[in-house]
């Protein structure tokens, strides 16, 4: 098998090393174990992953050490992804008891009516590199939870974080055949989402594989498919006294993870009254962000960019816009040469024709300035994506116009684009997701309902549409 290979962005230190995994064993391995696991007590599944949580909070320094270390990451956020894992255990249990609980319906007199849920069976999980344990364990738990096998392919980027997360589900007692890691590149993706026996694939990534994903299960309505894409996401700053915290926010929602979440900020929407003041605010607070490594002091608000090639294409993509039209507010930069380290980008793009509608993941904001607010929703919306939207500052009527008329699957008022929580449902709609929410609807996605009529005993009769005895037997000649 070809071996995989994993380098620290903020060092180029070689991290992990190890080889591509074999599809088909790792799907049979899952096939074989799936029965004894669906046909276990929901009682005993969910002790296991409770037990799963305790085990990666007795490591949580070392777990995210692991992630600071293989994503550049500062250290900080890294451990808030680790709490965010072990919170996933609890929230995942609430959910499965109020979206798929077993209930009782109303049914005919005598009859008893019952819904209850089945898993599918095995269910593919690609993984993204940006939360690589968070976001995949957010599919993982709901599946294991409702009696699903999963086979988990990590980012060829994030192989490590993901085998340590597959070892905390088997020290937990999870068996081993239940869980399996699937390690490799596009390729090993490529024959998962294409192979015979899985049931359904969980996607985390980008929309371009989401997409082919899509065409792919296209012909087989038999398997789940649920897509957690990009966004190019707008924050709109409007009236506001408070430029400073508008600022702020402005700069969480596009900087925090070196841009790296499918709910940053890519556009920022400014109401032409005040650009002058609100940019000035947030070109100062971008200059004083620390950029560095992720176990550095002080802490840094951002550490790299992933890799090389995605630091290449970032500064390429801010130079494309610059020739283009657009004109640039600060420049992205490479501090540290050879390393993924970029400065934050910000570039006015409103007099650009044709502005390109593309996820550019990372610190990359761009900024076009509107006369009113009817042209700013218009602009949030100019958008084939739709994860997620942001207002700062406006009237309680204008959030409600804007909450009325954006085509997001997140809508906030005053508060950033990124951060959502785990117990709301995550997802948007356009290039951003198959309308399938993953968090807290995660459960809706890994069981399907099934309703049953129940007797005790059968008892049936047929009250009409029946010749009597005897007009019976004289229609049959007797």
């Amino acid at each position: 098998m070809p071996e995989l290979i994993s380098f620290e962005p903020a060092t180029g230190a070689e991290l992990w090393r190890g080889s591509e995994s074999d599809v088909d064993r790792e799907i049979a391995m899952a096939r074989a174990a799936w029965p004894l696991w669906a046909a276990a007590p929901l009682a005993h599944r969910i002790e296991r992953v409770r037990v799963f949580g305790n085990r990666v909070r007795a490591d949580l320094e070392k777990f995210a050490d692991l992630i600071a270390r293989e994503t550049g990451k500062p250290l900080w956020e890294a451990r808030n992804e680790v709490e965010s894992v072990i919170g996933k255990v609890d929230i995942s249990i609430r959910a499965y008891a109020d979206r798929t609980a077993q209930r009782r319906l109303d049914g005919k007199a005598g009859t008893r009516s019952a819904l209850r849920h089945k898993p599918h069976g095995v269910l593919v999980v690609l993984g993204p590199y940006n939360f690589p344990a968070h976001l995949p364990n957010g599919h993982i738990i709901p599946a294991l939870i409702a009696g699903n096998a999963v086979v988990f392919k990590p980012s060829e980027k994030a192989p490590a974080v993901g085998k340590m997360l597959v070892d905390y589900y088997h020290k937990a007692g999870i068996p081993e055949g239940v869980v399996r890691v699937a390690q490799g590149g596009p390729e090993t993706g490529k024959a998962l989402s294409a192979h015979r026996d899985i049931d359904g694939l969980l996607f985390t990534g980008s929309a371009q594989t989401g997409i082919a994903l899509n065409r792919q299960f296209a012909h087989r309505p038999d398997k789940i498919l649920a897509l957690e894409m990009g966004g190019n996401n707008p924050i709109i700053v409007w009236d506001t006294k408070d430029i400073h915290s508008a600022a702020v926010i402005v700069v969480q929602s596009a900087f925090l993870s070196a841009g790296q979440r499918c709910s940053a900020a890519r556009r920022l929407v400014v109401k032409q009254d005040i650009y002058e003041p609100l940019i000035e605010e947030v070109k100062k607070i971008a200059d004083r962000l620390v950029i560095g490594d992720p176990h550095g002091e002080p802490p840094p608000f951002m550490g790299p960019v992933i890799d090389n090639d995605a630091c290449d294409s970032l500064v390429e993509s801010f130079l494309a816009l610059m020739s283009r039209g657009g004109h640039p507010i600060r420049h992205m930069t490479v501090p540290i040469a050879g390393r993924p380290f970029l400065t934050p980008g910000i570039i006015d793009v409103t007099d650009m024709v044709d502005r390109p509608d593309i996820e550019l993941f990372g610190p990359l904001l761009q900024v076009i300035r509107v006369p009113d607010f009817a042209s700013a929703i218009a602009e949030a919306n100019n958008t084939r994506f739709g994860l997620s939207a942001s207002l700062i500052g406006g009237t309680p009527a204008q959030y409600d116009e804007f909450w009325a008329n954006s085509r997001a699957g997140i809508v906030n008022w005053n508060a950033p684009t990124n951060g959502a929580s785990s117990a709301a449902p995550f997802g948007g709609i356009g290039l951003s997701g198959n309308h399938r929410p993953s968090a807290y609807y995660a459960a809706d996605y890994c069981a399907y309902p099934v309703v049953s009529a129940e007797n005790d005993v059968p008892r049936a009769v047929l009250g009409i549409g029946l010749r009597d005895d005897e007009s019976a037997g004289s229609a049959s000649g007797k």
